[in-house]
């Protein structure tokens, strides 16, 4: 009996070992952390990833061999999603140990993240009221795809790579709130640069997606029948 509990729990552990294999990448991690926002092909997992699509290629074979990822194809292109909402539950578990277990990722974030937009404590409840109320502006600058998977309730999309071109249809006298992928994408930053350079009264939502809905908090998706409810941004008079 004893042999055969410990052969029993080698085959068991061997296979939780087949997870931690898995995400042992670096850019497999920042793969899942993308895919989070919802399914891509591999030609934009790759640009995402900063990496050349062979590269991605074999990172998602990895990560489908641990039923991690699920993919289909459609035409020319393959598609990959996450293969349930556990993995990114997942993941952002092993971020939140990460963050208060690991106090180099404190000296990462600090040194590339300490500027005054990121210090600004910006309260949920309150946000969802004054972009309801049309006091703020709700800038999702994620691609467009991103933002029909599924968006912060009230926002409107302005990728970042069109934001510069975009900037009349915004109104001087609203503050704007950025947001993109999470607290560690740089999207937001970029973009909040951006419109104070601008003139405009801006500042960043470290939250994304999937941080509102692991807080249970609203979400819209035009591609899943919900319609977007955008806020009133007139100029004043």
């Amino acid at each position: 009996m004893r042999e055969t509990g410990r052969k029993f729990k080698d085959e068991v552990y061997g296979q939780f070992a087949r997870i931690g294999k898995a995400v042992s990448s670096p850019k497999r991690l920042e793969i899942l952390d993308v895919l989070c926002q919802g399914e891509r092909t591999v030609e934009v997992l790759a640009r995402e990833a900063g990496t050349t699509v062979a590269n991605a290629s074999r990172h998602l074979q990895i990560l489908r061999s641990a039923r991690l990822v699920e993919c289909e194809k459609r035409g020319l292109f393959v598609t990959y999603r996450l293969a349930d909402q556990a993995v990114c539950d997942f993941f952002h578990g092993l971020r939140r140990l990460a963050e208060n277990r690991l106090a180099e990722l404190d000296a990462v974030v600090h040194a590339f993240m300490t500027r005054p937009e990121d210090l600004e404590a910006i309260d949920r409840a309150s946000l969802l009221e004054r972009v309801r109320d049309g006091r703020v502006v709700l800038l999702d600058v994620r691609p467009s795809e991103e933002y029909r998977a599924g968006h912060l309730s009230g926002a409107r999309s302005v990728p970042l790579r069109e934001l510069a071109h975009r900037l009349a249809e915004l109104p001087r006298v609203r503050q704007i709130v950025a947001y993109c992928r999470g607290p560690y994408c740089v999207l937001a930053l970029e973009a909040v640069e951006i419109l104070r350079a601008r003139g405009f009264r801006a500042s960043r939502l470290p939250d994304g997606p999937p941080e509102w809905r692991a807080l249970g908090l609203p979400l819209e998706s035009p591609d899943n029948g919900i319609q977007s409810r955008s806020p009133r941004v007139e100029e004043s008079p």
